[in-house]
C-alpha cells in the first residue's frame, strides 16, 4: 500500500537508507532502553530500532499509516503501536509503571517542533535523552552560544534543562517529499539538575524573554521595566560588564545572577 505524505501533518519521510543507518548508530540504543518513537510513519526506522532496544513504543497520529506500520513491525514482539497525537500524550500516565527513564526518538513536523520540545521538557523527569530530526537552522538556535546571532531565549531555555548537540546534518534530498531546507539530527541529554542555579525559575525565564524581546536594544533598555536601573548598574559593576551589553552576549549563568537581583 502506497502512502503519500500528508502536508497538513508536516510529513516528510526519510528515505535515504544510509542516513537511516547513521541515525540508528548515533542513538546507540541497547536492550536496557525503552524508546518512545514520535511519528513512526511506515516503520522504516522502527524496524531498525527494534533489534537493538529493549522496548519500543511507536507513536503515530496518521490513521492511514497504522495498518502499514503494524504489518511492517509484525515480526517484533518488543514493539507496541500507539495511535495518538504526541501533543495530547500523557507521559506520566503512560509510563507510570516504568522504573527507568525512557529515551525519545523522532522525525517531528517542523511546524510544531518548539511545542513538542517544550512538552518533552515538561516530562523531563521521565526522560534521559531525546534524539530528533529538526530543521538545521532550528538546531543551530538550540545549540547557539553567547555572542552568536542565533543565541536567544530558546537557546537559554533549552540549555538550562539539557545539553544539546548537533550530531550531523541531513541534506534535504534525503526526504520525500523534499523539504526546502536541510535538517539536523539532534541529541538532547536531559540534565539531572539544571545547568545553572536559579533562585526562581519563573523569574529567570521572564528576565530572559524580556531581554530578547527587542534584540536591537541593550540589556539595560530591555529590562528597564522590570529591574531597577540602580540594580542593573550594580550588576554590571559586579561582573565587570559594559552597561551597553546586548542580551545575545550574556551567558546563561549571568542571566541567573541577574534574575536574582
Amino acid at each position: 500500500m502506497q502512502i503519500k505524505p500528508k502536508k497538513s501533518l508536516g510529513q516528510n519521510f526519510l528515505t535515504d537508507k544510509n542516513i537511516q543507518q547513521k541515525i540508528i548508530s548515533a542513538c546507540s540504543f541497547d536492550r536496557q532502553d525503552t524508546v518512545l518513537e514520535i511519528g513512526s510513519g511506515r516503520g522504516e526506522l522502527t524496524q531498525l530500532i527494534a533489534p537493538t532496544a529493549g522496548k519500543v513504543f511507536a507513536l503515530e497520529i496518521d490513521s492511514r499509516i497504522i495498518s502499514v506500520l503494524k504489518d511492517n513491525c509484525a515480526g517484533f514482539n518488543n514493539v507496541e503501536l500507539v495511535h495518538a497525537d504526541v501533543m495530547k500524550f500523557d507521559f506520566v500516565a503512560f509510563f507510570k509503571k516504568q522504573k527507568s527513564k525512557i529515551k525519545v526518538f523522532g522525525n517531528i513536523p517542523y511546524y510544531i517542533t518548539t511545542p513538542i520540545i517544550e512538552l518533552f521538557l515538561q516530562y523531563r523527569s521521565k526522560i534521559s535523552e531525546v534524539f530528533l530530526t529538526v530543521q538545521k537552522e532550528f538546531a543551530e538556535r538550540l545549540t547557539a552560544v553567547p555572542g552568536s546571532k542565533r543565541y536567544g531565549s530558546l537557546s537559554c531555555f533549552l540549555q538550562y534543562y539539557t545539553k544539546p548537540e548537533i550530531l550531523f546534518i541531513i541534506k534535504k534530498n534525503s526526504f520525500t517529499p523534499r523539504p526546502k531546507v536541510d535538517s539536523a539530527f539532534l541529541r538532547l541529554e536531559v540534565l539531572k539538575i539544571p545547568s545553572v542555579k536559579a533562585e526562581d525559575e519563573e523569574r529567570l525565564f521572564k528576565v530572559i524573554r524580556t531581554s530578547f524581546n527587542q534584540r536591537r536594544k541593550t540589556l539595560r533598555n530591555s529590562l528597564e521595566g522590570i529591574i531597577e536601573r540602580k540594580k542593573l548598574d550594580i550588576f554590571f559593576t559586579k561582573f565587570n560588564l559594559s552597561p551597553n551589553i546586548r542580551p545575545e552576549d550574556l551567558p546563561l549563568n549571568y542571566f541567573a545572577a541577574l534574575s536574582a537581583a
